[in-house]
């Protein structure tokens, strides 16, 4: 006879029998899994290994090519810039470094330095831009005519340039010592110009950056100093506007001057002041600003060649 206990044992055994086989199932998947998952560890590995000993074996192959470049830099520029002047003006954010690499390649190429000179945070500064277009306006010479456009950078290049480059057409300075002084202190005084001692005008130009602006105003910062070099060039023999990595982009100096046609028909860019090899560039285009010809030159997407000369991307 079939009774009550015996259908509760049934019932147990069928359970019991569901758990063992559960647990045996989920015993032998656990395995599978776990051996799978250890063999795509151990192949993530190795192509992590790879890719270490390919970045290595890149980051070798750089660090030959800066050296390369930093050591046949003062023979690829020998004589281009022979007797020629420069005036190097940094931005707050240029590098030490990249100016005085610059500065003795513009020797190297048979050049020399006559005056540097820094602008400030301040002198990019969206909130300072009426404070700098009234300084500006203020301090202008007599002789000086300032262009049209009222934007900050323009207005800004539009006094500075007549200072600090003399006439493409006599060689003749556009304006007195004593008016380049009084120019130089009252937008140091201003707080847009660092300390800077005499100003003698030159002939060319290098206006030196850093990266790419950040911050919410970022875009007009770039565009301050993308437009004052922009003007500087119109004021004598040339400009190159260099900058390093980030500044060919369209929060960077460069890459503003770069989506301006008119600006990149006057004005060469170097997008990589921060390797050996863009610094000997920088003295290359400047010889090439004095046969009246532009580039874009560099590493980034929007760059036209490596160089002077090089084949064009």
């Amino acid at each position: 006879m079939i009774t009550l206990r015996y259908h509760i044992t049934s019932i147990a055994a069928v359970f019991l029998a569901i758990a063992v086989g559960v647990v045996l199932g989920s015993t032998t998947l656990s395995r599978s899994l776990l051996s799978g998952l250890n063999t795509e560890n151990s192949d993530l590995g190795t192509q992590v290994a790879q890719l270490e000993q390919d970045r290595n074996a890149l980051n070798a192959r750089l660090a030959d090519g800066d050296s390369f470049a930093g050591a046949i830099g003062p023979l690829a520029v020998r004589g281009v810039l022979d007797k020629r002047t420069v005036v190097l003006i940094t931005t707050a954010d240029a590098r030490p470094a990249d100016r005085d690499a610059v500065k003795a390649l513009v020797t190297a190429g048979g050049g020399s330095v006559t005056s540097e000179l820094q602008l400030t945070d301040a002198f990019a500064d969206p909130a300072k831009a009426d404070q700098l277009k009234e300084i500006v306006i203020r301090l202008l010479p007599a002789g000086v005519q300032l262009p049209t456009a009222t934007d900050p950078g323009t207005l800004a290049g539009g006094l500075l340039g007549p200072l600090l480059l003399i006439s493409k057409a006599d060689n003749k300075e556009q304006a007195s010592p004593e008016e380049a002084a009084a120019a130089v202190v009252g937008l140091t005084e201003g707080g847009f110009l660092a300390a800077a001692p005499e100003v003698k005008p030159a002939q060319l130009a290098v206006v030196l950056t850093g990266g790419s602006s950040t911050g919410d105003d970022a875009g007009d910062k770039a565009a301050t100093i993308a437009r004052f070099a922009t003007q500087v060039d119109r004021s004598g023999a040339g400009a190159v506007l260099a900058g390093g990595a980030g500044s060919a982009e369209g929060s960077g100096a460069i890459g503003v001057v770069r989506a301006d046609t008119a600006a990149t028909s006057i004005v060469s860019t170097v997008d990589n002041v921060d390797t050996p090899a863009g610094r000997v560039v920088v003295v290359l285009a400047l010889a090439e600003q004095v046969a009246e010809r532009a580039g874009r030159y560099g590493s980034a997407g929007n760059a036209q060649a490596a160089a002077p000369g090089a084949p064009s991307e």
